[in-house]
């Protein structure tokens, strides 16, 4: 069972100056929760929410295993850039990035410029356990998604570290836990 009450650490990477914000990007690694954290996010905040995976696949009509198999990651980073930048203009959103949005310096700038970012950190062993019967991820289609899975995090965690005010653990954690945890971190802005 989830001990919600044993402690965990959170880090504050940078405060920004800024009341509740009105604009909060969720990154981090997949598995980490960034969607259903964001759901209820927003819906707690009174905000709208926005899946930037779920955008690029409905503005395009596939899926983004199909823009992989036919552009690249390539071609998905630009039309992942493209659709980021646009949500992250809109007021009163909450979005939910892809695990490799970071990856493109233009994105990197897009979210720390325009409002408060959550770096949603899971461990490589529990993004393994999380994922691995998910047949909707590209990037671990192969023999060795384990493996997939921590090279990822060594190259992308420095990213998220770089972009994010705050850090959140969510594994072994409730939805409601961490949501609140969110909650309270904002309202000491």
């Amino acid at each position: 069972m989830v001990n919600d009450s044993a402690v965990y650490e959170y880090y504050f990477v940078s405060k920004k100056d800024m009341a509740v914000p009105d604009r909060i990007f969720l990154i981090g690694p997949m598995g980490a929760g960034k969607t259903t954290i964001g759901k209820k996010l927003a819906s707690t905040l009174g905000l709208d929410f926005y899946d930037s995976d779920k955008e690029i696949e409905s503005s395009t009509g596939v899926d983004i295993g199909w823009i992989f198999d036919k552009e690249g990651e390539k071609g998905f980073r630009k039309r992942e850039s493209a659709i980021i930048d646009e949500l992250s203009q809109k007021s009163s959103v909450v979005l939910a990035t892809g695990g490799g949005a970071i990856l493109t310096e233009e994105v990197r700038h897009y979210l720390s410029s325009r409002g408060y970012v959550v770096y949603l950190y899971l461990s490589v062993e529990e993004q393994f356990e999380r994922t691995q019967r998910d047949r909707n991820r590209p990037l671990l289609q192969n023999d060795e998604p384990r493996e997939v899975l921590e090279s990822l995090m060594k190259e992308r965690d420095p990213l998220y570290e770089e972009v994010a005010d705050l850090k959140v653990p969510t594994g072994g954690r409730t939805l409601q836990t961490v949501v609140k945890d969110i909650v309270k971190f904002l309202n000491e802005l």
